[in-house]
Formats: structure tokens, C-alpha cells, sequence
């Protein structure tokens, strides 16, 4: 019977059990060393032999020689380790010394031997495997406004170059044993795993990172991976690829800031070097230089705009300013649009002077990284966000 004014706690053992799990884990060590790892794994007997074979070792030549400590540890280095008393400067052994060293010899051997088994235990079960897997891990908690690159297929390398050629830090996930080695080769930094798993998102740093590109083969691999990334980061910028229309729909739906086909791209880079050659070769030279475009996204918040909402680029002088190139203004999207249809929003394309500035409007500016910083400076509190496209 429950006391009046007193309420049941039925999950009290739960919480602090779960309380008592997390204490735990806090207090769990980082990983046993080389030292540990035998004593855990049942090599504490040659360890502890060969500590005391050492020490006696050298007690002996200090009791029948008299040498100092230095001296003595040195003639057990060089006895256990068969270099032989080669050394000039070795002094002479007395009878006592030479029964301490047949003695060192005989029963160090053994004990090195059992060592040195039990190192190649560790060898073959792994253990040694698991330790530089656990200090990669270790330096990817630490990285920080980076790129996660799923899939290193023939689309992911070349996406991997050119974010190595901008000297962005890059982490590419794959489980392909082959595209590992070859991406390890090229030095990149690899995590191998499942991108596709919630885990592994979250150990590659979804929550630090800058961007994430799903380049994954398969459509439905990348669609799991954009729905895993949006959950746990809503707002990390996702790039997807896709192979069909019906895919980029599902991409885009599943929470794609941008999705791209190889194919349509592919074709459309075709088409414009037939057309316009030296657009695309001037691209090229824009991807190799010091300059940058960058997408500067103005608040939704006509306060945050402060002054500068309803002011002309004329008026401002952004440009003769910061040095920058504003190249395009895309309008917010509009709030009223037919049922089923996407909301719209208008591109100005070399805007002129006369064009102001509204809340919600994106700003596609061109200019090297300096000029590009005096730009956001310029804007201030008004600027929501910015984004590389190219450099």
C-alpha cells in the first residue's frame, strides 16, 4: 500500500544503474600498453621472470665485480642479447663473474624466449592491429571542420583530389579493403566501416565536420547514408550522388542539400566545351588559382539586416570595398507556389548596382580568401552563413 502524498518511482533502479554503467565507462582506461597486454593475456610469468633475471643479473656482477649499476645492466644487455664482449673498454671477468654469466646466459635465454613468444601471440591474434586502429580513432575525435567523403570509388577519388589539391581535410569511409589500402597510399586519412551505420557517422565526426559527400555506388546505400547524416547533424551540409531522376527526388527528400549526377554532369561539362570552350577553360583555371566562390547567406531576419536591409549594391559599394565580385543574387524562395510544386526562387546573374539587398537572400561572390573575409566583415551580424563552392 502507497502512503498518501508519496508517488511510486518505478524506473529509480534503472536510472541508476545506467548512472552507474556510465561511471563506469567514464573510468575506463584508454588501452593497455605493451606491459599490460602481456599480463592480461596471460604473460605475466616470462615478464616477471625476465624483470627478475635482469636484476639479478646485474646484482651478481655487482656482488662478484664490484662494478657500478651502469656497468652491471650494460654486461646483462650485451649477454642476453648474444652482441658478446666485443666492446674494448669490457672489463676482465673474475671466476664469480663468469658463473654469473653462464648462469645468464642459461636461464636468460629461456626467459627471452618465452618473451618473444608471447609477442608473436599478440601478433596473431591481432592485438597489435587493434591498438593503431584505437589511436586512429583517437585522432579522429579530434578532427574539426573537415570533409567525410563516403566511398572512394572512381567518383570519390577524384572528388578525394580535388578537396587534397585545396588542402582540406579530408576522411574518406569505406569498407573495400583495396580502395583502403589505395586511399591510405595516397595518404589519406581512412576509417574503415560502414557508412551507412549511425556508429560510424558519428565516430567520423558528423557533429565537427564541414560538409559530407555520399559518393557510394549504390542509390539506396546513399540515401541511407543522407538519412543517417540528417538525424544526427540537421544542420551539416549533405552532398549526394545519384544515378536517375527518381533517385535525386528520394535524395533530395531525405534531406540532400545538393545532389549530383555523374551523367548529367558529365554531359553538361561536354556540352559547354563545345560551346563555350573558353568558359570551362576558364573554370579550370579558377579551380588552380587563389580565388574562391563562396555563397553568402543573409538572415531571414530583417533585424538582423540592420541598415543594410533595403540598401542598393551602389549604395554600399561592397565590391570597391572588399574587392570581391558579387556574380549573382538568388532570391529567397517565394512563399506561395502551386500544391505539389517546389517553392521557386529567382537568380540574378550580374546584378547591377541598382539591386538591394532583402532578408533570406543568397549572394554567389568571387574573389581571393582575404577579399572574400573582408566581404563577411563587411556584412556582419546580417551574414546567416558561408559556403565554398569552388577554388
Amino acid at each position: 500500500m502507497i502512503p498518501p502524498g508519496r508517488r511510486p518511482q518505478p524506473h529509480k533502479r534503472t536510472t541508476t544503474r545506467g548512472r552507474r554503467q556510465r561511471h563506469r565507462q567514464g573510468r575506463q582506461p584508454k588501452g593497455p600498453g605493451l606491459a599490460q597486454a602481456l599480463l592480461q593475456r596471460g604473460g605475466a610469468t616470462p615478464l616477471l621472470l625476465l624483470t627478475g633475471v635482469v636484476n639479478a643479473g646485474a646484482v651478481g656482477y655487482r656482488a662478484t665485480e664490484g662494478w657500478d649499476w651502469g656497468d652491471c645492466y650494460w654486461m646483462v644487455l650485451i649477454t642476453l642479447s648474444t652482441m658478446g664482449f666485443s666492446d674494448p673498454a669490457t672489463r676482465v671477468l673474475s671466476g664469480g663473474g663468469r658463473v654469473v654469466t653462464t648462469l645468464l646466459l642459461v636461464g636468460g635465454l629461456v626467459v627471452v624466449q618465452q618473451t618473444l613468444q608471447k609477442l608473436l601471440e599478440l601478433t596473431n591474434t591481432g592485438y597489435f592491429q587493434i591498438l593503431r586502429d584505437r589511436r586512429t580513432r583517437q585522432q579522429l575525435r579530434r578532427m574539426h571542420n573537415h570533409v567525410i567523403l563516403c566511398g572512394y570509388g572512381r567518383i570519390g577519388r577524384e572528388i578525394a583530389e580535388q578537396l587534397s589539391a585545396e588542402e582540406v581535410q579530408l576522411l574518406v569511409v569505406e569498407m573495400d579493403t583495396d580502395r583502403v589500402a589505395e586511399a591510405q597510399q595516397r595518404g589519406l586519412r581512412v576509417l574503415l566501416a560502414d557508412a551507412t551505420l549511425d556508429e560510424t557517422l558519428q565516430e567520423a565526426g558528423i557533429h565537427q565536420c564541414r560538409a559530407l559527400v555520399a559518393a557510394l555506388p549504390n542509390n539506396a546505400a546513399n540515401l541511407y547514408v543522407i538519412l543517417s547524416a540528417r538525424g544526427l547533424a540537421p544542420h551539416c551540409r549533405l552532398i549526394a550522388r545519384a544515378d536517375s531522376e527518381e533517385a535525386d527526388r528520394k535524395l533530395r527528400l531525405a534531406g540532400a542539400d545538393q545532389v549530383v549526377s555523374p551523367y548529367v554532369a558529365g554531359g553538361r561539362t561536354m556540352a559547354a566545351t563545345a560551346l563555350r570552350p573558353l568558359a570551362v577553360t576558364f573554370m579550370e583555371l579558377l579551380a588552380g588559382s587563389d580565388c574562391e566562390v563562396d555563397e553568402f547567406q543573409l538572415s531571414l531576419d530583417p533585424e538582423q539586416l540592420g541598415s543594410l536591409n533595403g540598401q542598393s549594391l551602389a549604395d554600399l559599394q561592397l565590391g570597391r570595398r572588399s574587392g570581391a565580385l558579387v556574380l549573382a543574387i538568388r532570391t529567397p524562395p517565394s512563399e506561395v507556389g502551386a500544391p505539389g510544386q517546389p517553392l521557386e526562387s529567382e537568380l540574378i546573374a550580374n546584378p547591377g548596382g541598382s539591386e538591394r539587398l532583402a532578408p533570406g537572400q543568397l549572394l554567389v561572390v568571387l574573389g581571393s580568401k582575404q577579399q572574400l573575409n573582408r566581404f563577411a566583415e563587411l556584412l556582419g551580424p546580417s551574414l546567416a552563413s558561408v559556403e565554398v563552392m569552388s577554388s
